[in-house]
């Protein structure tokens, strides 16, 4: 059963992925997506570079909130592909290279 979105996930997927006009639901399952990031990095970001674009929208607090989330297990950051590394670099940038080696060490990257 996917995580129930609290309005804060609805405001941040809103604000990665103004094209979906609101909805949380895919088309393709049916099912509202269980994760913000990855619909954003696998259905709407056109590239990684726009997937970085995407995240360098986010206020810091916004992208503090999902990599928290992420190291909760409550986000997947694991199947974003070459998107991952764009993740890090934001957050290195925003945050903190601290807070981008959290968030590297729970994913297994070195």
């Amino acid at each position: 059963m996917p995580r129930e979105f609290t309005r804060k996930d609805i405001e941040i997927f809103n604000k990665l992925a103004p094209e979906a006009g609101g909805r949380l639901t895919s088309r393709e399952a049916g099912h509202q997506f269980p994760f913000i990031l990855r619909p954003v990095s696998h259905k709407f970001a056109e590239s990684s570079e726009d997937f970085r674009k995407r995240l360098e929208r986010l206020s810091p607090e916004e992208l503090d909130y999902l990599v928290g989330l992420a190291l909760e297990g409550k986000e997947d950051v694991q199947s974003l592909d070459e998107d991952l590394e764009e993740l890090i670099a934001v957050v290195t940038e925003k945050l903190s290279t601290e807070r981008a080696k959290q968030l590297k060490d729970f994913i297994g990257i070195f």
